[in-house]
């Protein structure tokens, strides 16, 4: 089998162009019509930046709600969201507006937020470089993880379910070709949560089911 090439990646961030949302009717309003892109920086990209705002949620939308709105119905209810749906961003959409339109019609007043408080629509470019390392077997696999830099991790076991093939990670897609012996190991990556981990904790979740299921004992 060919190596595993270890890959990082960095974002470069900016506005996507949309007006700020002053209140949860222009929230809605403005993510029914916003480019893919800029859900996914809000829903996952979240993960790559150098710190959360709130560590109870991954997106920027629940985020968001609790801190400004000050409605934490809503943010519990969007922080459950799983932008990794196997119908993509697009689905992804349509939840978040289905929750977003039960709770208005919850509400006998649209919330607003003081200036300065709006919430702000952004995309990013995902600058990817080689770092070098192989992996020439897969019982040095783990180590390996042990030693990736968050963006590794983001770009092989999270960013790379957008990517042919769809809903596969880098190191599941590698090990398929390592042969029935790590089967097991394949079901092990397939047991992790990728919706409610920081990176720094995926990358221990990672190693510790990868050891559990024996090959790096």
């Amino acid at each position: 089998m060919s190596p595993f090439e270890v890959k990082d990646c960095a974002l470069l961030i900016r506005m996507s162009g949309l007006l700020p949302a002053m209140n949860l009717r222009e929230l809605r309003d403005r993510i029914a019509v916003c480019g893919e892109n800029v859900l996914y920086h809000h829903f996952c990209e979240t993960t790559l930046r150098p710190t959360f705002d709130d560590p109870d949620y991954r997106n920027d939308f629940a985020v968001w709600s609790k801190l400004y709105l000050r409605d934490r119905v809503l943010a519990e209810r969007l922080g459950i969201l799983d932008p990794y749906v196997p119908g993509g961003m697009e689905e992804v959409r349509a939840a978040t507006l289905d929750v977003i339109d039960d709770r208005l019609g919850e509400l006998t007043m649209v919330p607003w937020v003081r200036h300065g408080d709006e919430f702000l629509f952004k995309e990013a470019t995902t600058v990817v470089f080689d770092t070098g390392e192989r992996v020439r077997n897969p019982k040095e696999l783990a180590p390996a993880i042990q030693r990736m830099t968050n963006g590794s991790v983001y770009y092989h076991f999270l960013d790379a379910l957008r990517r042919p093939p769809v809903g596969k990670d880098d190191f599941s897609v590698w090990l398929l070709d390592a042969g029935e012996e790590f089967a097991p190991y394949l079901a092990s990556l397939g047991t992790i949560d990728t919706q409610f981990h920081g990176l720094a904790h995926l990358r221990k979740e990672l190693v510790r089911t990868m050891t559990q299921a024996g090959e790096w004992k």
